[in-house]
Parts: C-alpha cells; structure tokens; sequence
C-alpha cells in the first residue's frame, strides 16, 4: 500500500512538472505574440512618422523662400526659380472628382447587379473581367489613353461636348477650348476606369455578406429590388462600401503614370475641363530626375507634402462622415 502511495505521488509530481513546463511555454509564446504584434503595430509609426519628418524637412527650404504663397501662385518656373503649387493641386483635386463622379455609381450598380440581379452563369466572367482591370499596370492604362482613348475623344466625345454645352451658361466655361484629345478630363476619366474595379470589388464582398434573411424580410414586405438595395443592403454594408470608395480615392489621388501620359503636363489653370493641366504626381514624375539646385528639389517635396496632407484630411473627413452616420443610427 506505501509503494502504491509512492508511486501515485511521484506520478502526481511528474504530471504538475509537465503541467508547469506546458503552462510556461504557453506564456512564452502568448507574450512572444503579443509583443511580435506590438512591434509590427509600432514600425507602422515609426514608418509613417519617417516619412512626415523627412517630407517636412525636404521642403523646409522652399516654405522658407515662398512660404504661404506657394500655396496659391500659378508660376512653376525653374529657370527663374519661381514655384507654386496651385495648379498641381487644382489638378489633383478635379480629375480625382471627376473620377469618383463616375466610378463609385457605377461600381456600385455593378456590384449591385452581380449581387442582386445577375444570373449565375454570367457572375463569374464578369467578376473575373474586373479583377483583370484591378491588374492591369497603370502605364498600361496610360499607354492606352495617350494612342486609343485620346484621339477618340478628340475627335468624337469632345467636340460633341462643346457643340451641345457651347450656349449654355456655366457649362460653356467647363467645356470651351479647342478639343485637344489630352486634358483634365481624360485623365478623370483615366482614373475613373482605374478606381473603378476596385471599388466594385470591394463593394462586391460587401454585398455578399449582408444576412439573406434581412432581403428576405424585406422582399416578403412586398420591396422592390431598388428598395431591397437602398434600405437594406446599403445601410448595412456603409462602412464597407465608404472603404472601398476611399481605396479608390486614395488612388485617384496618387496615380502617377497614367495621369502623366494624357493630362498634358501643363503648369496652369484652366476653367476648361478639356484643357491640359497637370497633377502634383505627374509633376513629381516628370521634373524630379531634372531638379537642379536645392530650391527646384525643395519644391518637388513640398508638393508631395501637400498630397499627403491632402491625403490625410479626406481620409480624415471620410472617418468624420462615417462617424456621424453611425450616431445618427445610434451605433
């Protein structure tokens, strides 16, 4: 009975050892994870942190010599040493406009059809066509712009839009000019086709996730596929689908070589949608490999500050919006 006694004891010894050896490696490894996240979370910081000093820096010598007039001034002169970023700004902000005008309704009614309305056989091709778009490289899209979609609007769309909008007050001024084929409006309309797969897509998975018994409940109410979409559908997916358009956005803002092959590059303002102009993006690409002199570079940073603060303050408005839709519901 005393070696039973023993043995049982020395069994119960054996099995706390293990049990406290399997208890600290857990804690190991839950506090290896926790700062292993910790750690990524805070590179994020330090990143994004990095990136705000060395753009204030850089352009720390330009703010010194123009200071808030570089903010307004329409001159980009580097031969005089003259700069200003009003009209990279004014073309960054319009074609993104007009972009988004275009893009996110109908992104949004194709994920609605793909969702709602297509048939089975026929949602596969398609959502295999956008995500072909959302791959395509950019100077691709560019490439076609400049030799296929240009001279078809210059020599169809826009002389159609001066024709039809040449009397009419406001719009004459938005499409007057001679049809150039290159301008503010085809790249919007570069863009657009560019944002668009993506806010689709995104919008897409949104859709998707929303309850089927919530369209079921409504349907058996007697609603309408409209009615289905705007007050159920849309309601409840409002955070995706906000995400999505601002992925858009944020890359409507930020393209680079499309833009650069059709806006037309030019250093000025025009009340002429049809007129080239330029962006702070396609600015940044086109003149950084030729910056001479310390206040040419200077300049160049400064206008990547200013789309980044761009940036930042939609991003922010998009979050202020969302923010108050959720109190208004009561979320």
């Amino acid at each position: 009975m005393v070696d039973v006694a023993l043995q049982g004891s020395a069994i119960s010894v054996a099995e706390q050892v293990d049990r406290a050896k399997v208890l600290r490696r857990l804690r190991f490894g839950d506090a290896a994870f926790r700062n292993l996240t910790r750690a990524a979370a805070m590179a994020v910081l330090v990143i994004l942190g990095g990136i705000i000093i060395s753009l204030v820096y850089g352009s720390l010598p330009a703010l010194r010599t123009f200071g808030f007039s570089f903010l307004y001034v329409e001159t980009w002169n580097p031969v005089t040493e003259k700069f200003g970023a009003i009209a990279p700004m004014y073309g960054t902000v319009v074609t993104s406009i007009i972009a988004m005008l275009i893009a996110v309704p109908v992104g949004l009614f194709i994920a609605l059809f793909l969702t709602e309305l297509c048939p089975m056989w026929l949602r596969r091709p398609i959502g295999i066509a956008i995500e072909l778009l959302a791959g395509i490289p950019s100077i691709i899209y560019g490439i076609w712009g400049l030799f296929v979609f240009a001279p078809f609007l210059q020599q169809y769309v826009q002389p159609f839009l001066i024709t039809v909008f040449g009397h009419v007050p406001v719009l004459s001024t938005l499409f007057e000019g001679p049809p150039y084929g290159i301008g503010i409006l085809t790249a919007g309309l570069i863009l657009a086709i560019m944002v668009l797969p993506f806010i689709t897509s995104i919008s897409r998975d949104v859709f998707e996730a929303v309850p089927p018994v919530l369209k079921e409940a409504a349907y058996g109410l007697g609603g309408t596929t409209w009615e289905v979409a705007r007050f159920v559908v849309l309601p409840f997916t409002r955070v995706g689908v906000i995400g999505g358009v601002m992925l858009g956005l944020g890359r409507a803002l930020g393209e680079t070589m499309a833009v650069t092959f059709v806006i037309g590059n030019a250093h000025r303002i025009s009340g002429s949608i049809l007129a080239p102009g330029t962006t702070i993006s396609a600015t940044i690409a086109n003149e950084f490999t030729e910056a001479v002199g310390d206040l040419y570079t200077s300049s160049l940073i400064a206008l990547g500050l200013i789309l980044f603060v761009i940036t930042f303050i939609v991003l922010a408005l998009a979050r202020l919006m969302l923010m108050r839709l959720n109190a208004r519901i009561g979320v």
